[in-house]
């Protein structure tokens, strides 16, 4: 709050009117101010003066002293006057800030969610971790009315958090659909979007949040590329913050050097570490810990925040084919489309002929995402021979479901090389609903799948009547302005099938 500006003078109006403005202008970050004002109204035990609220509160003395001139009609002394007491602590919500504040316990919700993907670096934090980031948020920041937004989210802290604080908004971004799916089954108020942040954020999420936690791979490519993405995600550049769990083994300090470069690469300030705050099942090279950062962004973080997240390396995990060791993925198919081309800007449309794409380093999404993001005549996939989409009839029979209105697809798992399949796909050239929505998965899916209805309905439905039943079908109002690419797969796949009906 030092350096924020502080704008009292252009308020006008009821001094309570004065002082929530500058309230507001603190943003995530007000809780504290609110803190200042709630002693306000104690005259049980009044403060000494102005250096108690300062040194209690720890909110500095240009900001405290803001609100008492703003309130200072109201004021008696060092405390508000009686008469005044109930209408600030309604509108500043004394109850909320003294309300006692238990840890959820996650531990059967935790138990029964999807098993850890070594490949994705997935380690689960303990369900007594998960409740304690919980207090710990509510207790730290406003969260009432904010957005939260959680750059992955295996240890479920997005649950955790929406049980603490029920009037929070929150949103997960992940690469893990089934992880997507039951976060959602859970809590059908969370937002969910898959995203490999490699290629980009939703651009949904972009300048939304005002306050992003994640928990990301531990490299300095990893750490980097999620908290650049919770940079892209902050709407409120001037207060929001980033919440990181990262740790590193007392035994390698220059691993933990090179982490906290890349944190300063982002020009993002570390406000706090709160030393070995997360405890894990696994992990124990790191002692089965890690710290609690808190991050601030500075007008320097979004100067080049592009640009550096434009060069992300594929390799950002500790296992795995795309660990930092493993061998860089897309180099079999010389000439080929890359993951890159595939995911990180447009729509990729080849109107005639054929196209193919290299995906020889798809950790399993990549598949289905390809054959929504390019509309091709033709186009020919090379993925890796042992695919989760390719793994039995069963598994090539869902891909069809999802993506067979669009492509008539072919299955090639005796390649040369035993390592690698081609999927071949052919475009239907259907015109009904299905193949429209398939066709158009970049663009904004309230205005998809309105058209698709429409087409569907054979012109029977007018556009209101359409757009209604597409609102009625995704039930989630942040999906209207949202593209079908960003969606969790079982989402997809219930568009597809109501496009069908």
């Amino acid at each position: 709050m030092e350096g924020d500006a502080i704008k009292e003078d252009t308020i006008t109006g009821e001094p309570i009117d004065t002082v929530a403005a500058l309230v507001a202008e603190a943003g995530i970050a007000a809780r504290r101010l609110r803190q200042v004002i709630a002693r306000l109204t104690e005259r049980e035990r009044p403060p000494a003066g102005l250096d108690d609220l300062v040194r209690e509160h720890a909110v500095p003395r240009r900001t405290v002293e803001a609100l008492l001139r703003a309130a200072g009609p109201d004021l008696d002394g060092p405390l508000l006057r009686p008469s005044a007491v109930p209408r600030y602590r309604e509108r500043f919500g004394y109850d909320e800030l003294h309300r006692p504040r238990r840890a959820p316990d996650l531990t059967e919700v935790i138990a029964a969610a999807p098993a850890a993907d070594r490949s994705l670096d997935h380690v689960s934090a303990t369900a007594d971790t998960a409740g304690r980031r919980a207090v710990w948020l509510d207790e730290t920041f406003d969260l009432t009315g904010a957005h939260l937004v959680c750059v992955g989210d295996h240890d479920l802290t997005s649950l955790a958090v929406r049980r603490a604080n029920p009037g929070l908004r929150v949103s997960v971004v992940d690469v893990d659909d089934r992880l997507l799916d039951y976060i959602a089954a859970q809590d059908p108020d969370i937002d969910c979007w898959h995203a490999d942040l490699r290629f980009g954020l939703p651009p949904a999420l972009a300048g939304t949040a005002d306050l992003v936690f994640t928990d990301p791979p531990y490299t300095p490519e990893g750490v980097r590329l999620f908290l650049g993405r919770g940079a892209q995600a902050l709407g409120d550049r001037t207060n929001g913050r980033l919440v990181m769990a990262y740790g590193f083994s007392p035994l390698t300090p220059a691993l933990g050097l090179k982490v906290q470069r890349a944190v300063l690469e982002l020009d993002l300030v570390t406000e706090a570490i709160l030393p070995a705050f997360n405890r894990y099942h696994g992990a124990q090279a790191v002692g089965s810990a890690s710290d609690l950062y808190v991050c601030r962004p500075t007008p320097d973080t979004w100067r080049a925040l592009d640009r550096r997240l434009a060069k992300a390396s594929i390799n950002i995990y500790t296992h795995g084919g795309q660990s930092l060791e493993g061998r860089p993925g897309g180099a079999l198919l010389p000439g080929a489309l890359t993951p890159a081309d595939v995911f990180g800007g447009g729509p990729v449309a080849v109107r005639s002929g054929a196209a193919a794409a290299d995906l020889t380093g798809d950790p399993g999404p990549w598949l289905l995402r390809a054959l929504l993001a390019v509309n091709a005549e033709r186009l020919t996939l090379l993925v890796p021979n042992r695919h989760p989409d390719l793994a039995d009839a069963a598994s090539q029979a869902a891909l069809r479901e999802v993506a067979g209105a669009k492509y008539t697809l072919r299955y090639r798992r005796s390649t040369p090389d035993p390592d690698h399949a081609i999927v071949e796909a052919a475009a239907t050239g259907a015109g009904d609903a299905a193949a429209w929505l398939l066709t158009h998965a970049h663009g904004k899916l309230g205005n998809v799948v309105r058209e698709s209805l429409i087409r569907g309905s054979g012109g029977t439905l007018t556009k209101n009547e359409a757009r209604a039943e597409a609102a009625r079908l995704m039930d989630r109002p942040a999906w209207l302005d949202a593209r079908l690419l960003d969606l969790p797969r079982p989402a997809v796949l219930r568009l597809v099938r109501a496009s069908h009906s």
